[in-house]
């Protein structure tokens, strides 16, 4: 396909495209670094704008193994803040697109924006996110998953012992497949989900701090406060946690030093202060 065709969507409001390359992949506390965006105008036109941003704080290495983008490249570049009147202006009256936008893109940019000032009221504009139609227009549930892998029909979904043997028979033709997929179970899982060894959990929630050598808050407000400090100064944070909608090992992390004073070890070559 020509990627210059034009876009056959009626438009009353100018779409804007974008996409963000951040510190990290917690929308709403983790700051961008690139932002790229594509204005398409209800006739057709296109307008492009790329920003090349200094996070003000520093890019952990493994981020910039990813997207390229190190300290050294962005700190002599402009603050998102700097720039947020000239990309709100870009953005004013569009409606956003993106690729996972929904659930990370437009919460990170609408993080920012009220971080320097600006209301980008995301919720009265209108969303198209390019992966949900990928997702709708092509399902990737378990019914399709053995109907592409295991070339049959997935007779009786939805019940949970033909479900099990149903999962256990597409993972099998996964390995079949695909040479490259590791083939121990510990290889498999850091393949899928790559995890950083300066985080204590999957999520990256709590993370090592190597300047202060110990473990940290790595989102929302209480961002960079060390867990030792909130221990001795602001337990209720950490019964607030435990008591939250956070994934296990977060809260078993907090629960630990609450009760039993108890931190995880620190990450192998690391030394605790």
């Amino acid at each position: 396909m020509n990627d210059t065709a034009p876009l056959n969507l009626k438009l009353e409001n100018p779409l804007v495209v974008f996409d963000l390359e951040t510190t990290g992949v917690v929308a709403g506390s983790d700051h961008i670094i690139e932002l790229a965006a594509i204005k398409v105008m209800p006739d057709g036109t296109e307008i492009r704008k790329c920003w090349l941003l200094n996070p003000c704080c520093r890019i952990p290495p493994e981020t910039s193994a990813i997207h390229g983008i190190t300290d050294a490249m962005v700190k002599d570049c402009p603050t998102f803040k700097e720039r947020s009147r000239e990309i709100y202006d870009f953005f004013e009256g569009c409606d956003l697109g993106g690729f996972n936008s929904d659930r990370f893109d437009i919460p990170c940019l609408e993080a920012e924006f009220e971080r320097a000032g600006f209301n980008l009221a995301a919720a009265q504009r209108n969303h198209i996110d390019v992966q949900r139609i990928y997702h709708k227009m092509e399902p990737r549930d378990l019914t399709a998953a053995v109907r592409f892998y295991c070339n049959r029909d997935h007779a009786g979904a939805h019940g949970a012992e033909a479900d099990a043997q149903a999962t256990l028979d597409v993972l099998k033709a996964q390995l079949a497949k695909y040479a490259a997929l590791p083939k121990d179970s510990a290889a498999l899982d850091g393949y899928l989900a790559p995890r950083d060894p300066l985080n204590a959990d999957r999520a990256g929630l709590v993370r090592w701090n190597k300047n202060k050598r110990g473990w940290m808050i790595n989102f929302g407000q209480k961002k960079g406060a060390m867990l030792r400090d909130l221990f001795a100064h602001e337990q209720s944070y950490l019964r607030w946690i435990c008591k939250g909608t956070f994934d296990a090992d977060v809260r078993a992390i907090c629960r630990d030093l609450l009760e039993h004073g108890k931190l995880p070890p620190p990450p192998k070559g690391m030394a605790a202060q």
